[in-house]
């Protein structure tokens, strides 16, 4: 049989389905057409190549020999021409997964992606919110924004990023005189208090939320004192919507940026890693004045 002689493609690709199913009915929802439409396509088929290609046996369909033999012929077929258009067709890359910790990502990274994706638009960034340790030989992350206060595997690839500052805030117009406690950083307030031990906020009561993130919206809110990281406020000092009476102080951790194999090997992590990097010391050089304090 010539080229030219051959069935059309569309009658092919009804028989695919209907063969694939077992069913006209399915391979009519799958192509989105009636049952009748498959029905005749099934049926000129035949006619075109003079052979029964389904059994029909009590409403239900089945395949003949030869249905069997042209079946096996389409699936060869259809997945010659998939490899081949996979191959002719650029795959657009799967996007770039990165862990944040959960309070750094809520209130500094997100406001600032935009900025990424301006800078890349061909670099699309899938974030997701976790701390502490990270797995990343499932594949599920490419790279993992941490800060140093936990042990990785000693194969892990290590960019320091920026160090940490902290220091207290609160609302501008003031609140109650109480310190904010957060469990996912129980050291946060002794450490301060070791770093700046003359200085007296004259805080009285206590109050202990679960996250980071709660502690510095209670503060926002009128609630107490809370014990951030620069990073985690900058916006809402840019804002005035918390002040920092004391200023911030290096509490010797940093950021840190994890990833399976250096950088430099992809081109994708590599820029998400320079931006990065620049973004986290513009607000440093923003906080200078306040670090100053220390």
């Amino acid at each position: 049989m010539n080229f030219v002689d051959l069935p059309p493609l569309n009658a092919l690709r009804v028989f695919e389905a209907a063969a694939r199913h077992g069913s006209f009915v399915q391979a009519a929802t799958e192509l989105c057409v009636t049952h009748g439409a498959v029905s005749r396509q099934i049926r000129l088929l035949e006619e075109r190549l003079g052979v029964a290609l389904f059994v029909r046996r009590n409403r239900a369909v089945f395949l003949s020999r030869e249905g069997e033999r042209l079946f096996a012929a389409c699936g060869e077929a259809l997945g010659t021409l998939q490899r081949a258009l996979h191959e002719l067709v650029p795959q657009p890359a799967p996007p770039l997964a990165v862990s944040c910790e959960p309070t750094l990502a809520m209130r500094w990274l997100i406001p600032r992606l935009p900025r990424f994706h301006a800078r890349h638009p061909d670099i699309e960034v899938h974030l997701s919110a976790a701390g502490g340790a990270v797995a990343l030989e499932t594949g599920h992350v490419a790279l993992a924004i941490r800060r140093d206060d936990f042990a990785w595997p000693a194969h892990y690839c290590v960019q320091r990023l920026a160090a940490e500052y902290v220091g207290p805030v609160q609302r501008p117009a003031g609140g109650a005189a109480v310190r904010l406690h957060t469990r996912t950083r129980a050291q946060a307030w002794p450490t301060w208090l070791r770093l700046r031990p003359t200085l007296d906020l004259a805080l009285s009561g206590e109050r202990e939320f679960e996250h980071f993130y709660l502690s510095v919206q209670a503060a926002t809110a009128g609630l107490g004192v809370a014990m951030a990281s620069l990073f985690m406020v900058a916006d809402d000092l840019a804002a005035q919507t918390l002040a920092a009476p004391a200023g911030f102080v290096a509490d010797g951790s940093h950021y840190v940026l994890l990833s399976l194999q250096p950088l430099v090997l992809d081109e994708r992590q590599q820029a998400f890693a320079d931006w990065l990097a620049m973004e986290l010391q513009q607000t440093l050089q923003q906080g200078a004045v306040l670090m100053a304090a220390e």
